[in-house]
């Protein structure tokens, strides 16, 4: 053998070696690479964001259009027949529904097909559709609002493989790797077609990559175009074959695939992809549907169904006709499939954005649950935001600020917090005159004199004291001058500048008098009168002790305005604010769940009548701007003004909730606009949209009726051969005993007015 031959053959060995001991130590480390990833958590998973959870129980105050709304506003199909999970049909008194499985804070719930029967406002009974068996309860599943918790630039909802549907595998398959479960990772058979099919059409049309090769280049390597990376692609996608299965590595694929942009965030996965593009569970999808997030998948971009939908439809038919070439599906459901419009959602959303609400969320995350709230683990957090309340409340801003601007001659801010009366859950919350979008949140942070929004604080101080005051108790409205500990002096007015000598506590209330209510204040005392709005849930160090906050001169948040209402109103059993309900992780494990908790805080009996005494605020005073429209659901409410109109207040209560709304500028510039004028409009259009459940308050204990006449001076005397009458406080039982021993008269619920 010629020496330079035996040197060549040397040399080449050693060459082969050296690549050999490369490809060796690049192949552990890639290895060690891959291991690393696949064995552990694949992506950091943000926390899912849910609204509050909807129980259905019978003989609930629930009525047919209610549930009909909460079923669109999920998504679900209205159809003449239910079949398929996520459907509905509806009549004048049933409602037909095939309810879809979730995983709820307390466990799996599977698909049920029930049949809900409504009459007289209510839903009387709910029943299995087929075997007809009656339920004590339904719960439906929580709209998804959102995501939490990466600051990664990408977000996906990760699905185990087996909850993919296999039509959508199936797909997948025949269209990107139809060799998928025969090859190695690499298919050389598919880089010589690609190769055929590119040189026939002068163009790269096909490309060769498996979807091993395409998860390798996704997860581990940029998307440079070089020898390199193709390289380090099939290297990395044969080593991933030899460790995982096929059916691991499909799973993986599903939820790494890129679909689009929701705002700044990428949108990978099927399962995620389908929200953005369907507003629906993957799960629903029909076949076309599917066949179009399939055929997306070689270039969302590209095949944007909202910027090019006769390309995407063009894709999305390609897709189908290779479904029925390989005997996925037969000519009929093709053409069926292909006859289809895109169905996609209007404008490109995976979820409806609470800026607001979501940084009230936050914050009871890093209080409540702390360390145990890891960002990535892909937790789900369940919250009490109802999300019928927050749309109609957002619609309500949107369609009434741009009025109320015209009509306060300037730009308005406004601010709404719902809470539900009795457990005090937050069910909407709207931090600006743009609800969806962040930044200064005026409903958590913007403190601002509450004006005449004190004034039940400071009647239930007074009715807290039976064997002194009820609601028919009168009280001076009389000029009066307060002197301070420095000379100065003080002279409360009535907003419309006149006195009328003497009135009772209801009516003073109901027309929001200044003079009576300072009056009343003074002889109650400041202390107790502070000491009740601490109980009610106001921070002490709010509260200067001074005269002037008997009006309101002192600043609070709408969040806390909205707790001293709550505990008011849900008969003196103030409930903490919250809008956090539990966090489970991926395994099921409750990591915090909260209960609805009240404690009683002032007597029963002084807050129901207060409450009562709201009531007249609707029904004759201040905010009888509601009572032509919402007489039948007997509201109560509280109008409430600062000095020279910088804030126009209101808080409405019904039967559902307490809402807060507040109106103002930043700057704190005068808005011209009395809170009957302004934040009580807006409360006014909300209920337009949300309508109210009727507020029947529960007869207390003690409660009795003493009937009164008006006395020539103007007083109130009680006269029990009189046919007007006022419940009272009974608390001692000297009520009844005035009158002779006779029984008290029923409650009459027209009180007689007061000229």
């Amino acid at each position: 053998m010629p020496r330079w031959l035996k040197w060549l053959l040397s040399f080449g060995l050693k060459v082969s070696i050296a690549v050999v001991a490369v490809l060796l130590v690049v192949g552990i480390y890639l290895d060690n690479v891959v291991r690393d990833k696949f064995d552990g958590q694949l992506w950091n998973l943000p926390a899912v964001v849910y609204g509050r959870v909807l129980t259905l129980q019978p003989d609930q105050a629930m009525t047919l259009d209610e549930i009909r709304r909460e079923l669109d506003l999920l998504q679900y199909h209205k159809v003449r027949t239910p079949q398929r999970i996520g459907e509905y049909s509806s009549s004048s008194t049933r409602i037909e529904l095939n309810r879809r499985p979730f995983e709820f804070e307390d466990g799996h719930e599977g698909a049920r097909h029930v049949m809900l029967t409504f009459a007289d406002n209510e839903l009387k009974s709910i029943s299995e559709v087929g075997t007809k068996r009656q339920l004590g309860y339904l719960r439906i599943e929580p709209k998804m609002l959102g995501m939490l918790g990466t600051k990664e630039g990408e977000q996906r909802i990760f699905l185990p493989r087996e909850r993919f549907p296999e039509v959508l595998v199936d797909a997948l398959l025949v269209t990107e790797d139809r060799d998928f479960y025969h090859h190695e990772g690499v298919s050389p058979l598919a880089i010589l077609r690609a190769l055929v099919v590119n040189l026939k059409a002068g163009r790269t049309v096909q490309g060769g990559s498996t979807l091993t090769q395409q998860l390798a280049k996704n997860i581990f390597l940029s998307r440079d175009r070089t020898l390199l990376r193709k390289l380090s692609e099939a290297y990395i996608a044969l080593i991933i074959d030899y460790r995982y299965s096929k059916d691991r590595i499909l799973e993986a694929y599903l939820n790494e695939i890129y679909l689009g942009q929701d705002g700044a965030k990428e949108v990978h996965g099927f399962a995620l992809g389908a929200r953005l593009y369907f507003g629906r569970p993957l799960q629903e999808l029909r076949i076309d549907q599917q066949a179009l997030l399939v055929g997306m998948a070689k270039g969302p971009s590209y095949y944007n169904p909202w910027r090019n939908p006769e390309r995407a439809r063009q894709r999305r038919d390609l897709v189908l006709r290779l479904m029925m070439d390989n005997g996925i599906l037969n000519g009929a459901q093709y053409e069926q499939a292909a006859s289809r419009p895109l169905d996609v959602q209007s404008r490109p959303k995976i979820a409806s954005r609470q800026p607001a609400y979501f940084q009230q969320l936050q914050r009871e995350l890093k209080q409540k649950v702390g360390d145990n709230f890891t960002p990535g683990i892909g937790l789900r957090v369940f919250s009490t935001l109802d999300p019928l309340s927050q749309q109609k409340a957002e619609e309500a801003v949107l369609s009434m600020v741009p009025k109320l601007n015209k009509k306060a001659k300037t730009k308005v801010e406004s601010a709404i917090v719902a809470v539900d009366r009795q457990s005090g859950e937050i069910r909407a919350m709207i931090g600006g005159s743009r609800p969806g979008y962040a930044g200064f949140n005026r409903a958590l942070d913007a403190s601002r004199q509450i004006g005449s929004l004190v004034k039940p604080a400071v009647y239930l101080a007074a009715l807290r004291k039976p064997e002194k005051f009820t609601l028919a108790t009168t009280v001076d409205d009389k000029p009066i001058v307060l002197k301070g500990s420095r000379g100065t002096a003080w002279k409360p007015r009535n907003y419309d500048r006149r006195f009328r000598g003497e009135v009772p506590l209801y009516y003073a209330l109901a027309k929001s008098l200044n003079v009576p209510t300072v009056n009343l204040g003074m002889q109650v005392g400041l202390e107790q009168v502070i000491n009740t709005m601490v109980q009610l849930g106001v921070d002490r160090n709010e509260i200067p002790k001074l005269p002037s906050i008997l009006l309101g001169a002192f600043t609070l948040t709408p969040y806390q305005v909205t707790q001293m209402y709550q505990s008011v109103t849900s008969g003196g059993r103030k409930a903490e604010l919250t809008a956090l309900r539990a966090v489970v992780d991926q395994q099921g494990n409750l990591l915090f769940q909260s209960y609805p908790k009240a404690k009683q805080v002032v007597p029963e009996q002084a807050a129901w009548l207060t409450t009562y005494g709201m009531k007249n605020v609707v029904s004759q005073g201040t905010a009888r701007f509601l009572q032509p429209k919402f007489g039948w659901a007997a509201l109560a409410g509280k109008t409430g003004t600062t000095d020279k109109a910088r804030d126009s207040w209101f808080v409405g209560i019904d039967g559902r909730e307490v809402v807060t709304v507040w109106l103002g500028r930043d700057d704190n510039k005068p808005i011209n606009l009395t809170g009957s004028a302004g934040a009580l409009r807006l409360y006014n259009n909300y209920l337009e949209r949300r309508h109210p459940e009727p507020l029947r308050l529960t007869w207390p204990k003690k409660l009795t009726t003493v009937k009164y006449n008006r006395l020539p001076n103007g007083t109130l005397a009680m006269d029990c051969a009189g046919n007007q009458s006022l419940p009272a406080w009974d608390k001692d039982g000297s009520l009844r005993s005035r009158c002779d021993g006779s029984k008290p008269a029923g409650w009459i619920k027209d009180m007689f007015s007061w000229n």
